[in-house]
């Protein structure tokens, strides 16, 4: 909405008027570009710091582990492919889509049959399951996706991954089952147990 200004000597604009009926869809609508915006940031200064990675050649820290090894080619994708500064600062807007759309939106209430961990971040399963989650999020939430993509989103990407993020047995298994009892525990995987091959 655009104000216009008043000719000098006239008074103040009217103030804008919705009807009461209108609200609801305005505040749905404004959630919407809030989120869209937040996302249209996370994208920018991602494509910011690939840009200015691209003009070094390097990250802060030298060559991003796991990039490919070919001149030119791109650099990973998925978190677990990432190393130091670069899988730090992807963590980082992981966190921030997390914290301020996924869990807000989706969170449910934490108990014995849907236990979170608040230091998810931990929890290697968690990062990489809520990391494709994300990927596949940006993708389909995209315009290109079309109209069908946030129902796509629902039906192939966070229905599957919430139910395993949050079952009895799956990666906050240790963790905790109720908000008054915070817990937190990264569970041992085979290799620790000295059963891998």
């Amino acid at each position: 909405m655009s104000e216009s200004i008043p000719p000098p000597g006239s008074s103040e604009p009217e103030p804008i008027r919705i009807a009461d009926e209108d609200l609801d869809d305005l505040v749905s609508a404004l959630n919407r570009t809030m989120a869209e915006v937040r996302q249209h940031g996370v994208i920018l200064d991602r494509l910011g710091s690939e840009a200015d990675d691209d003009e070094s050649g390097s990250g802060p820290t030298g060559p991003d582990p796991g990039a490919g090894d070919e001149p030119g080619s791109a650099p990973p994708l998925f978190i677990l492919a990432m190393g130091g500064a670069q899988y730090a600062a992807e963590l980082a807007e992981l966190s921030a889509w997390v914290t301020h759309l996924l869990l807000p939106v989706y969170g449910r209430e934490i108990g014995s049959t849907r236990p979170w961990c608040a230091k998810w971040h931990e929890h290697p399963e968690a990062v990489a399951r809520l990391h494709a989650l994300w990927l596949a999020w940006q993708q389909l939430t995209a315009a290109e996706a079309g109209q069908s993509g946030p129902s796509t989103w629902h039906r192939d990407h966070l229905d599957h991954a919430i139910a395993q993020l949050r079952a009895p047995d799956g990666p906050f298994a240790a963790c905790a089952t109720s908000p008054a009892r915070p817990a937190h525990r990264v569970l041992s995987t085979p290799d620790q147990l000295g059963l891998a091959a």
